[in-house]
């Protein structure tokens, strides 16, 4: 086993577990705090532009095309985080920098194909989410410049992913906050046209985002050629690059894609069905349910360094300490989208003002949030119960559970009500409610049966 780095490597299977899973887990959230924030920013300048309704539903529509899209992400991201952890856990080092050098190879090429495809088809897609004429022209602008860049942002998130799976997640939080500043900064120049440029409009944002993505990228890799990272990349590693390690990868992660491809294209059904009732209600569905991906964010953050933490733990043969670490993160998810879920639903009201005038519009908003924060200590549930789980690389149970989640609790009900009971949007904020909370508890049940625990890779 060669040593690749100048300097010990850190062993968070060692000492407290709540410390290690703060170590490993805050950074992370952090990162995908910034990261949201971008977002919610991205969408609160869009919406003084004029034509402001029609702008973030455009944003709202691709947002929801981009599910679908980034649902290929899972045919690598679940099953890089299996390895490269497990490798790191192992001290085998070598193959753990193969496998981050794999991962970037998958990325950039599933990033490529599925954009030429985006571009390809966007308009036609768009359309088939509900968009027309001026939502449609906008959305479809916007798409295209980010589809252009789509192998990069593929290829940047398994930059951070690779820093949290060798136990560096300070500097995978060092480059998303750093990326995201970037992008906060460069948005309102871009999308208004300050210091000399020309005013983008909705097309600043995905230019900001493009460029963002690419000097983060580029910043990650050469980190990675530095000391400062526990492994290091090298032009020609020890241990060459193999279509067959490549595919034990994507081999692992097919089921964790079957499930997001299901959880996402039933997003691209819903869509429609809320697009029924107007621009006003996409618009306040698309910033309403930023408030949902800001807790999404911030558990997924915490669930990615949880991910790798647990995959350290089984690689050094650490059953035991990998439960404890488990058992306490699921408490951690519950309490915090808890308190989460009382703050959305005192604040929802001013937070839907901040972006909209109309008393429609912002009514729309507020009950979707209030409405959908009683789930909100659910998900906290269900999002570590799906990181732990991808961890070890066992996305089965996920592709089973996103499957029913999807289509037998979502879907189906909103079907049902809308189309045949004639009810409202306020009938779909319901549905996506309570789905959360019974898949959550299912989840669990299957959880406690331990499997995971001894599963390899």
């Amino acid at each position: 086993m060669a040593e690749v780095t100048a300097k010990q490597p850190t062993d968070y299977t060692e000492g407290s577990v709540v410390g290690s899973i703060l170590k490993m887990g805050l950074p992370s959230m952090f990162g995908f705090l910034a990261q949201h924030i971008y977002a919610m920013a991205d969408m609160y300048w869009v919406s003084h532009l004029p034509g402001a309704e029609s702008g973030v539903a455009a944003i709202t529509f691709f947002n929801n095309l981009m599910w679908m899209l980034f649902a290929f992400n899972s045919l690598v991201g679940p099953g890089s985080v299996a390895v490269i952890s497990r490798r790191y856990g192992e001290k085998a080092y070598d193959q753990a920098e193969k496998a981050i050098k794999e991962t970037l190879l998958l990325k950039l090429f599933f990033g490529g194909a599925l954009g030429i495809v985006g571009l390809l088809f966007l308009p036609q897609m768009l359309q088939v989410l509900g968009a027309e004429e001026e939502t449609l022209a906008l959305g479809t602008s916007y798409g295209r410049i980010i589809l252009f860049g789509l192998p990069i942002m593929y290829a940047t998130y398994s930059v951070f992913t690779a820093l949290r799976g060798i136990a560096n997640p300070k500097w995978a939080m060092a480059l998303m906050i750093g990326s995201n500043i970037l992008n906060l900064s460069l948005d309102p120049i871009f999308i208004f046209g300050y210091l000399g440029l020309p005013a983008f409009g909705i097309d600043g944002a995905a230019y900001a985002s493009v460029l963002s993505f690419c000097l983060t990228f580029t910043i990650g890799i050469i980190l990675f050629r530095t000391r400062y990272t526990n492994v290091r990349l090298h032009l020609i590693g020890r241990v060459p690059v193999s279509i067959s390690s490549m595919w034990t990868i994507v081999k692992i992660g097919i089921p964790a894609w079957l499930g997001e491809l299901s959880f996402s294209s039933s997003r691209l059904l819903i869509t429609p069905i809320v697009a029924s009732f107007g621009t006003a209600v996409v618009a306040a569905y698309g910033v309403g349910m930023q408030v949902f991906s800001f807790g999404i964010m911030l558990l997924v953050g915490i669930g990615l360094g949880l991910s790798s933490l647990i995959g350290h733990n089984l690689g050094g043969n650490k059953p035991e300490r990998a439960k404890q670490t488990a058992d306490r993160a699921l408490v951690l998810g519950i309490g915090l989208m808890t308190v989460l879920g009382v703050i959305s639903f005192i604040f929802a009201e001013l937070y839907m003002s901040l972006f909209f005038e109309n008393p429609e519009t912002i009514a729309c908003g507020v009950e979707l949030i209030r409405i959908g924060a009683i789930a909100f200590p659910f998900w906290g549930l269900f999002i570590m119960l799906e990181q732990i789980h991808s961890g070890v690389g066992l996305n089965m149970p996920m592709m089973i559970v996103s499957a029913i989640h999807s289509w037998g609790l979502q879907v189906a009900p909103a079907l049902l009500v809308t189309q045949v009971l004639g009810m409202n949007q306020t009938a779909v904020w319901w549905v996506l409610t309570m789905a959360g909370v019974v898949t959550s508890t299912c989840f669990y049940a299957y959880y406690r049966r331990g499997r995971w625990l001894t599963h390899k890779v």
